[in-house]
């Protein structure tokens, strides 16, 4: 797998962001009988109900919350610059993709003397996400397998089927238009290339691997082109919307009844509740289509770090500990009524599956439905070094579909090309 050339590039990274830090300025530890205070960066819906959960059950730590712009929105970019100036937070939320980027940067502390036997509550193809090299870098909260959500009285009124594969994915979108000429199925999200990374996680797609000592690019491998074909003809033919993702003019096509589908994971329950709630009762969530064998791919997810510049890594380690595998913590952001996050450690996917109100969705039991979808995540996906830079790319370059300024399977050519110079330019070998 490519973890172990990541882990080589990041040890180097590492070593030489300590040699330039110098003596900047970070968290300190607390003086002797009072509660150490360990700062947290992040965005994810009911944070702040977790961190006050926290702080109440806490007396020898404390957590100073600070919520800032989701990590693709501005977050990262504020964490790297924090990082190099010497005062990032103790803690730091980070997506899985980003991960071995920042890694790479020196970013992190490797926690691994500190975590104890935590890995053990998680599946090792989740945990293997926040390896590098056997060392663990972060510790992961949320598993983020895809979903379809979709207008329940709509398909029943029009006799719309709900998709199993792709082919009834096309199918259905084609009577929903003819159903209504002003409305469609889903959304293409120009703007947000982690859905196209999702999806061919899902078709079997495997953009990173290795060859000896050499890194192997495959953005443009076979799945992926299959996926990319395939949207470009929704797309061509006007049967999806392309609207930026979580837009005003995205969320109003739900209110005007000219969107009657979302193609997401398993946290857009929540978001899809709370804005909107007019429509309680009225939607419902199914498995996401698939080519012909039940498969999932991951949309998201979240982990937790401690950036290199704390110097509260046993507190910040407790920390994230309870963030990722208290059932408090869940409690707590499930009852904000926001999330609806799905547990990476499954004992307490329970507990979430209690906490969150599913009336929205007339009651249905989502989270065994998610549990569904997080077992059949494909295998095998590896995060390259440089994810930062591809999913940049990629939203450079998909902003041009809906214009016809490019396809989606020529975007897939460009982006490989980009990314195997990238790598190339971070003194990394790159397999023909």
């Amino acid at each position: 797998m490519g973890r172990t050339l990541a882990v080589a590039a990041a040890l180097a990274g590492m070593s030489l962001l300590a040699a330039c830090g110098g003596e900047s300025a970070a968290p300190a530890a607390a003086p002797a009988g009072q509660p150490a205070t360990v700062t947290f960066w992040g965005w994810a819906k009911g944070t702040q109900q977790v961190v006050d959960a926290f702080n109440k059950s806490h007396k020898d730590i404390q957590i100073k919350f600070e919520e800032i712009p989701s990590g693709n929105a501005g977050g990262y970019a504020k964490f790297a610059n924090a990082v190099k100036a010497g005062n990032a937070p103790d803690v730091m939320s980070i997506e899985y993709p980003q991960l071995p980027d920042f890694v790479n940067q020196g970013a992190l502390q490797d926690i691994t003397a500190e975590i104890g036997d935590v890995k053990s509550k998680y599946p090792a193809n989740v945990f293997s996400l926040v390896e590098l090299g056997g060392k663990a870098w972060s510790l992961p909260m949320d598993a983020a397998p895809q979903v379809f959500f979709y207008r329940k009285d709509l398909f029943e009124a029009n006799k719309i089927d709900v998709p199993k594969t792709w082919d009834d994915f096309r199918a259905a979108a084609e009577k929903v238009k003819k159903a209504d000429d002003k409305a469609r199925i889903a959304t293409f999200f120009p703007d947000d290339p982690s859905v196209l990374t999702a999806l061919s996680w899902q078709a079997g797609a495997k953009w990173f691997g290795t060859e000896g000592d050499a890194w192997k690019v495959s953005i443009n491998d076979e799945a992926t082109k299959k996926v990319a074909d395939y949207w470009q003809g929704l797309v061509k033919d006007d049967l999806v919307k392309v609207q930026a993702s979580f837009s005003q003019e995205w969320n109003a096509a739900f209110e005007d009844n000219s969107l009657w589908g979302y193609v997401g994971a398993n946290w857009g329950a929540g978001v899809m509740k709370g804005n909107h709630a007019g429509q309680a009762g009225k939607w419902a969530i199914a498995p996401a289509p698939n080519w012909g064998t039940p498969a999932s791919g991951m949309l998201g997810g979240t982990t937790f770090g401690v950036s290199a510049n704390s110097k509260n890594t046993k507190a910040s380690v407790e920390v994230i500990k309870w963030l990722t595998g208290s059932e408090e913590a869940w409690t707590s952001r499930l009852s904000s009524g926001t999330s609806s996050g799905f547990p990476a450690i499954p004992d307490l996917v329970p507990v979430a599956q209690k906490s969150f109100d599913a009336s929205f969705y007339g009651g249905q039991d989502i989270y065994a439905l998610f549990t569904e979808a997080y077992g059949s995540i494909q295998p095998g996906w590896t995060w390259g070094p440089s994810m930062v830079q591809v999913l940049t790319a990629f939203k450079d370059s998909l902003g041009k579909v809906s214009t016809g300024g490019t396809t989606i399977p020529e975007v897939l050519e460009s982006v490989q090309q980009a990314t195997v110079a990238e790598i190339k330019g971070r003194g990394l070998n790159v397999a023909a």
